[in-house]
């Protein structure tokens, strides 16, 4: 597991050597290959408030992130909360899963059904973004194997071996949002793209 803090802050060849291990699954380091250990994954976070001293993300770094989500600020009582944890110094971590047990989950994600409609939802939605007059990039195939593979995942966490069209709507903000390029610059446009989308796309009965 790599965790990336304000990613957009590591230089272009930094980064370059992440899509790299994002996408391939290994490093190289003077000319030979490593590959990386099972289950691999990047957490980060990105610095969206301030240019100075950072990067762009290329979009095809972004397309390889399964998820992508607004932190926002703590409400009061988690606020209260981080500061009873840091009263007496920093707070302790320990684990709660072994590399085994999400490659465990991982499985069972894999074994979610997706029925021909639901697929056939999903292309529909990712054709939309790239048809919509609204965005100027839209959703890769990478990006439509994504949001199925959301949708498994939600349904497994649901206890259910089967997705539904809720599952798709579910996760098609986190997944899509960051991986469209919105011909508005106005903030929370890729949300408001991806809105529009679901509410227009008809869903399978």
């Amino acid at each position: 597991i790599v965790l990336a803090d304000e990613i957009n802050r590591s230089s272009p060849r930094t980064q370059s050597a992440l899509l790299e291990a994002m996408g391939e699954g290994f490093v190289t380091f003077d000319g030979v290959a490593y590959p990386l250990p099972r289950p691999f994954f990047v957490v980060a976070t990105r610095n969206i408030s301030e240019t100075h001293g950072t990067f762009p993300l290329p979009q095809s770094q972004l397309d390889r992130f399964l998820l992508s989500f607004g932190i926002g600020y703590p409400d009061r009582p988690e606020e209260v909360e981080i500061l009873v944890r840091h009263e007496h110094g920093e707070p302790s971590l320990r684990p709660v899963l072994t590399a085994g047990d999400i490659s465990d989950m991982q499985h069972q994600v894999y074994l979610v059904e997706v029925a021909r409609p639901i697929k056939e939802y999903i292309a529909n939605i990712v054709a939309q973004t790239r048809a919509s007059a609204e965005i100027v990039i839209g959703v890769s195939p990478r990006g439509a194997v994504f949001l199925q593979r959301a949708a498994q995942a939600r349904a497994a966490m649901q206890g259910r071996a089967f997705t539904t069209p809720d599952d798709v709507k579910a996760v098609s903000p986190a997944v899509l949002r960051h991986r469209i390029l919105p011909r508005s610059a106005e903030p929370n446009s890729a949300a408001k793209c991806i809105e529009a989308i679901l509410s227009t796309v008809p869903v399978p009965l």
